[in-house]
């Protein structure tokens, strides 16, 4: 697979969790308005995550920003790539978790 149909792939997962993440750094906001969610970071450096954020958006950044800088190589750096495919995946199963945990 080249690395443009990869980077095609991930993209589509971008923003799918761009869509998600909006929803669901909604529904925080709402739950913290009501004196819920009361946490420093939804993902831990330890997870590979520079940001460290309350909300969902800055990590969906951070991925698009990796995807991006990915695109500009002219090698797959296979490393950088396994760890923006692993981050993904967190991001989004933790945002289906949340979802179906706001129910």
């Amino acid at each position: 697979m080249s690395i443009n149909q990869i980077a095609e792939q991930l993209k589509e997962n971008l923003q799918l969790a761009y869509r998600q993440a909006i929803d669901a750094d909604a529904k925080l906001d709402m739950l913290q308005k009501a004196g819920h969610g009361k946490f420093s970071a939804i993902f831990t450096t330890q997870q590979g995550f520079k940001q460290s954020a309350t909300r969902f958006q800055p990590y969906v950044t951070e991925l698009l920003e990796e995807l991006q800088a990915l695109q500009q190589t002219t090698e797959i750096d296979q490393a950088k790539l396994e760890s923006l495919v692993k981050k993904l995946g967190l991001v989004l199963q933790t945002l289906q978790a949340f979802k179906q945990q706001a129910k």
